[in-house]
């Protein structure tokens, strides 16, 4: 399956998991009869998001924690990968303290993270992350939401003309939307790059090739 599948069928889930939330909350003060079939629909939709995946641990997962009364708050948090599109943050994002977050506080706050292991579909960092994990873990650390796959990621904030004007705390984003980066200056990034690889600090190869976009999240850091 390619990236770009992938992401399509991530969206597809991310779709199913929003109304299939909607049936539960609508079902919690309803008879025990119908949280039984709000359960067994939960557990139908968990084998179809199995085989859509191609796992079979997701399935199993998902249905037990609709089972146990979790709902719709238990499948997105065991489910990272699937995502979430929640509030976003403009050009001048605020931070959980109230004041404006940094390109320098980003960069600082994305090299907390180095030597952590790619993981596919990632989000935690004591397991491993993608690079557009890394890149939301990083944002949340600081306050700042953003949704959680590269397509969405790389329509947020304001668009930056050239990697000469790019600078530190901006998004690289490359391959078309495949890939996304955190640029911290003078021609570096850090990302999550391949699996058997960690995050680390290397040459911005985007100035090279494959850059589709910058954005800027947060206001600009230093040179």
């Amino acid at each position: 399956m390619s990236m770009t599948e992938a992401i399509g069928r991530i969206h597809s889930i991310e779709a199913s998991l929003q109304q299939l939330a909607q049936g539960t909350r609508a079902s919690t003060a309803s008879s025990p009869a119908s949280n039984a079939a709000t359960a067994a629909d939960a557990a139908s939709f968990a084998s179809a998001l199995s085989s859509a995946m191609g796992t079979s641990s997701a399935g199993s997962v998902a249905s037990g924690s609709v089972a146990s009364g979790m709902g719709s708050v238990g499948l997105n948090s065991l489910l990272p990968a699937a995502g979430s599109t929640t509030a976003t943050a403009g050009a001048a994002a605020v931070g959980t303290s109230g004041g404006s977050v940094s390109g320098d506080a980003v960069v600082a706050a994305a090299k907390k993270y180095i030597g952590v292991p790619y993981v596919w579909g990632g989000t935690n960092a004591a397991v491993g992350m993608d690079c557009s994990g890394f890149v939301q873990r990083v944002f949340k650390d600081l306050g700042v939401e953003l949704p959680r796959v590269v397509s969405d990621q790389m329509q947020k904030g304001t668009p930056v003309a050239s990697l000469a004007e790019a600078k530190p705390g901006d998004l690289l984003v490359s391959y078309g939307g495949e890939h996304i980066s955190i640029y911290l200056g003078n021609g570096k990034a850090i990302d999550a790059p391949v699996p058997g690889q960690t995050i680390q600090i290397r040459d911005a190869w985007e100035k090279y090739s494959n850059l589709t976009s910058i954005r800027r999240i947060v206001p600009a850091g230093g040179s």
